[in-house]
């Protein structure tokens, strides 16, 4: 946990789910410098700029832990009330628009450590339909251009001459295509200096600009007569914006689907964290008497494994689940669980995400049940299963990727 500190009170901050083994904070420079903007407080090419009036409907776009969700709702609390103090009045609506199951759920448990209502802030996902008016609109660039375009789209019929457009992001995620994207969208762009290796990007509405819509979801097809895919060839994969390797099947989940398990009979297989569910929907076509549970945290993601799943035609039954990891799995009732697990938080390489995903598979696990895991040779999952499952077996091995199985006993 860590203090974000504003004009207006210091914020506790935490990631979520907490990991007393994550160091990782909860916000970051660019956070801090778009605050400072809204406040008055920061210096653009060296000019004070007035605070910004947080009235009407307030969008908060990509939030990642709810840090500016939470400092934008504490700034309208009365002194004296939770932690927010300074601010005489807050914004109508503020509305945070997040991919990020794990982002909505550190927003609500960032509300509530410091005080504040859990309605102080209307959660909307990435999926879901976008005010039809935005007075303030702010937001952290994503590390996918693709949902940055994508959500811009879905946002500018909102946007007006008089809407406040402010982005932030650290000097290593604002390219020349991001602010391309800004100024192509929703009208003149100009980025500020670097502050302690943030910047801003501001943002002047065109109304006669006419962007058009979104293109996504875009769809592939996997080649038909590729005999390595398995159950998987001639596959139609659907991929919402922003999902990983959304234009091409990704080499990592590739080698797992040529080592996917030959398996039949009623089970119940989870493909967990399971992007555009192409392994989940493969391991469906194998075995049309199972039932299989796709999960991640990301809306997008379960979107895309939804159309993923309907477009195979596969008579197997499938569950969708939002969530962290396999939480919402009842213990002991999984017989197979699939796993390509990520190994990046935003800019950050962390393998908490896999530790927490391997140690849900075994609670979900029924004795017997077993976890195939890929993962690139140098992150060293075999150590982490062994300590967990008491071993693991290398089921593939190639230059870049090992496939894992791990048995619960």
């Amino acid at each position: 946990m860590n203090q974000l500190t504003t004009a207006h009170a210091a914020y506790s901050l935490a990631r979520f789910p907490e990991d007393p083994r994550d160091t990782l904070r909860a916000w970051d420079a660019s956070d801090e410098y778009l605050l400072r903007q809204l406040d008055g407080t920061a210096a653009l090419d060296g000019t004070t700029v007035p605070p910004v009036a947080l009235t009407g409907t307030v969008v908060v776009l990509g939030d990642r832990w709810g840090a500016l969700a939470t400092a934008l709702a504490g700034s309208g609390s009365s002194p004296g009330s939770g932690s927010g103090r300074g601010a005489a009045s807050a914004p109508a609506e503020i509305v945070q628009i997040s991919d990020s199951y794990l982002a909505q759920q550190a927003t609500l448990a960032n509300l509530e450590r410091n005080g504040l209502a859990a309605d102080a802030v209307t959660l909307r996902s990435t999926q879901e339909p976008p005010p039809a008016r935005i007075d303030v609109l702010l937001v952290r660039v994503p590390k996918s251009l693709a949902l940055l375009e994508d959500q811009l789209l879905r946002l500018a019929p909102g946007v007006h001459p008089g809407t406040v457009v402010v982005g932030t992001g650290m000097v290593t995620e604002i390219h020349t295509s991001t602010l391309k994207l800004f100024e192509r969208i929703l009208g003149p762009t100009r980025t500020s200096l670097a502050v302690r290796k943030a910047r801003l990007i501001l943002c002047t509405p065109d109304p006669q600009l006419t962007p058009g819509r979104s293109a996504w979801p875009v769809h592939y097809t996997l080649p038909a007569d590729d005999a390595s895919l398995g159950a998987a060839a001639g596959l139609t994969v659907s991929n919402e914006a922003g999902i990983f390797s959304a234009e091409r099947l990704d080499i990592g989940t590739r080698f797992l689907l040529q080592h996917l398990p030959t398996r039949s009979g009623p089970e119940t297989v989870v493909d967990l964290g399971c992007g555009n569910g192409v392994v989940g929907t493969a391991a469906a076509l194998g075995n049309p008497d199972a039932e299989v549970v796709f999960t991640d945290e990301s809306h997008q993601a379960l979107a895309s494994a939804r159309a993923t799943f309907a477009a195979s035609g596969s008579p197997a039954k499938a569950r969708f689940l939002l969530g962290d990891g396999l939480s919402d799995l009842p213990p002991g009732s999984a017989d197979l669980v699939l796993n390509n697990p990520p190994f990046h938080s935003h800019q950050a390489t962390t393998d908490a995400a896999a530790r927490r995903m391997f140690a849900d598979a075994r609670t979900a696990l029924r004795p017997g049940g077993q976890l195939w895991v890929v993962g690139n040779r140098h992150l060293n999952y075999h150590v982490t299963l062994r300590r967990l499952f008491g071993g693991c077996v290398t089921i593939g091995s190639g230059p870049k990727f090992v496939v894992l199985r791990a048995t619960k006993r």
